[in-house]
């Protein structure tokens, strides 16, 4: 199994601790042992395969935003404790540039979490923002300007409960819409909008 950049800040303290307490304070080691193996889980990183077709959902979870903007949709989708938390390109594309905010450190799922700490990655026609959750608020990008990405690279990860969100391009209408609030979809892999033209990766 493949494991997010971080994962040893978190999960190692907690599993070193389960061992040394295991024959002095056994019901504390089983907590530790808990909360390292959990925090293995979220530091998760499988191998996902996307389609040749449409644009892609940036990261496991449940779609909590479907809104427009101007004359763009924004699509955002929460990640609980137990999502993959690795946030992925929705289609290919070019870095524009890679700007960090920092913000509050409000529930994930809530709409004020859009004023929480956040990366947002430009690619010119879309943009995908990387939003802080309430507990960890540690956001680590893999990408910088001028990288070239394909649909479905790992853009970075989130760690603990967050958000991911993609503000498709314009050309995009609502006709082109497939999933709406409330759908659970998987980053890298679950179509969230038809492209209406040739270019499909």
């Amino acid at each position: 199994m493949r494991f997010a950049p971080g994962v040893r800040k978190w999960a190692l303290p907690l599993l070193v601790g389960a061992v040394v307490t295991a024959f002095l304070v056994p019901p504390l080691a089983v907590v530790l042992l808990g909360l390292g193996l959990f925090a293995l889980w979220n530091f998760r990183d499988p191998e996902r395969h996307p389609p040749t077709a449409g644009i892609v959902a940036p990261a496991d979870g449940k779609v909590s935003v479907v809104r427009e903007e101007g004359d763009q949709f924004r699509v955002g989708v929460y990640m609980n404790a137990l999502d993959v938390h690795v946030v992925r390109a929705p289609k290919k594309g070019y870095v524009d540039g890679v700007e960090h905010s920092p913000g509050a450190n409000r529930p994930a799922f809530s709409k004020e979490s859009e004023k929480n700490e956040r990366v947002d990655v430009d690619f010119g026609l879309f943009e995908v923002a990387l939003i802080a959750g309430w507990f960890a608020r540690r956001i680590v990008p893999y990408v910088h300007d001028g990288d070239s990405v394909a649909k479905g690279d790992r853009l970075g990860h989130i760690a603990f409960g967050s958000r991911a969100d993609v503000l498709l391009p314009p050309s995009i209408d609502r006709e082109h819409l497939l999933v709406q609030e409330g759908d659970t979809v998987r980053g890298g892999e679950t179509v969230v909008a038809e492209i209406p033209s040739d270019d499909e990766v």
